[in-house]
């Protein structure tokens, strides 16, 4: 890993006060949470595969982030992080989902027949659907952390849960590592695709460690259903399709992801879940169901419009190019999402927030 823990008691030789990051310089939700007290009360704690309070905080400590986008600044090594280290993950939590408490219990609702309308967003507009979520394989360290071993066990768990899938869902696993030309080519071009990391974030996460080694890309013969293995998270289930149908989408979403879930508990491997949290991911702003939704969109005059980005900041929405985070769409394309937990601008009842208060 760039920041081994292996020297985490040699930094004990040396107080809490020298060993406090400067993050006078910051802006993320680490930053905002974490005092000296808090340091002081964490810096000797480690979960029992040995993730330290220094390696949830150094992708925050190496990235101060822009100053009119507050990242996270913070990552969990394995389930036991979120509550080893619950003295700087809450204060983030209920600072990043809109106040989520402590003892606020999280419901997950993925029945797609409780979702009304969305099967006809106009086309003259809307070029491709799509939802996604992670999930993580419980007893097995994060990706930050995990050894190359612990990865390779998730890349083989995913494969012969994968190849099990029939129907509509039936389909191909594609190992980074051995993938050919021709079969890289298709992939791209198709928008399927995830390259070996290049975000500072991830990188210093240690999320990249040992490219390609262990991750790959699976698919469905109609190329509506997607799992990527071992990026972000264990697993990233995705279902999209051209055109407006975000209702069919979300339908094969839930379908798929339900029959992955049974597969591994099947298995003796289920998905980490608590009632506070929900679904455990590597990054707090996933937590509860990690559910994300978005349109491909083509606007090209509204996006011209001076006071556009203030327009999606009131709505909760994030501007994506064509081609993911950080890419420049075509001309008058782009990506319009909700932002993490909120699909369409409005809010998912399946995100970590609040219950309302009147």
């Amino acid at each position: 890993m760039p920041f081994s823990n292996t020297h985490n008691k040699w930094k004990l030789n040396y107080s809490a006060e020298e060993e406090f990051p400067d993050l006078s310089q910051h802006n993320n939700h680490m930053a905002k949470a974490l005092s000296l007290d808090i340091y002081k009360q964490l810096r000797d704690k480690e979960t029992p595969s040995g993730f330290t309070l220094d390696d949830v905080i150094q992708t925050g400590v190496d990235n101060p982030g822009h100053p009119f986008i507050m990242t996270v600044g913070c990552v969990a090594g394995d389930e036991e992080s979120y509550e080893v280290f619950k003295g700087l993950f809450d204060p983030v939590i209920q600072d990043r989902h809109n106040g989520y408490k402590p003892t606020d219990k999280h419901k997950t609702d993925l029945n797609n027949e409780n979702l009304k309308g969305g099967d006809d967003l106009d086309p003259k507009y809307v070029v491709s659907s799509r939802v996604r979520t992670g999930r993580s394989v419980k007893g097995i360290a994060l990706p930050p952390h995990c050894s190359r071993g612990e990865r390779r066990l998730i890349e083989k768990l995913c494969i012969e849960a994968l190849n099990s899938l029939t129907g509509e869902l039936k389909g191909k696993y594609y190992p980074l590592s051995t993938m050919s030309d021709a079969e890289q080519t298709q992939l791209i071009d198709d928008h399927f695709l995830f390259d070996k990391p290049v975000s500072p974030l991830l990188i210093a996460s240690g999320m990249a460690r040992d490219w390609p080694d262990g991750r790959g890309i699976w698919h469905n013969d109609q190329k509506t259903f997607l799992v990527w293995v071992n990026e972000e998270d264990h697993l990233r289930v995705i279902s999209m399709e051209k055109g407006g149908n975000m209702k069919e989408v979300f339908r094969r979403f839930c379908v798929g992801l339900k029959k992955i879930e049974e597969i591994f508990i099947s298995r003796g491997r289920g998905f980490m879940w608590n009632e506070h949290l929900g679904y455990v991911l590597t990054c707090p702003s996933n937590l509860g169901t990690g559910l994300k939704g978005g349109v491909h969109v083509k606007i090209p005059n509204l996006c011209k419009y001076p006071k556009f980005d203030e327009m999606l900041t009131r709505l909760r929405l994030q501007k994506r190019g064509t081609g993911g985070e950080g890419a420049r769409g075509k001309e008058g394309w782009g990506s319009e999402r909700g932002r993490e937990g909120w699909m369409g601008g409005r809010r998912d009842k399946n995100a970590l927030t609040p219950p309302p208060t009147f």
